[in-house]
């Protein structure tokens, strides 16, 4: 009989509520400093989850969050990018 695997579960940046990792978006610093949005969720680096979710994008870029969590200034491009992910879902 196979065992249930407990799935991992990260915390949205937005509205702060723990879910499931997939389905989350994962944001990630590369080593070189670099911030793509991760579809794979397997990209080294620093990583940083959001819901799939408008709101919870509107909070984050209204917080500064992001940048907190990053250690790093965060370009419009990346918050471009990101609302072009969340809308195609």
């Amino acid at each position: 009989m196979p065992k249930n695997k407990k799935q991992p579960t990260r915390r949205c940046m937005g509205c702060n509520e723990a879910k499931e990792k997939k389905e989350l978006l994962r944001i990630v610093k590369s080593t070189e400093g670099t911030i793509e949005v991760d579809l794979t969720g397997k990209k080294n680096g620093r990583g940083a989850y959001i819901c799939k979710d408008e709101k919870c994008l509107e909070k984050v870029i209204k917080s500064k969050r992001l940048q907190k969590v990053l250690e790093q200034e965060i370009e419009p491009d990346v918050y471009e990018r990101l609302r072009g992910v969340i809308v195609d879902k």
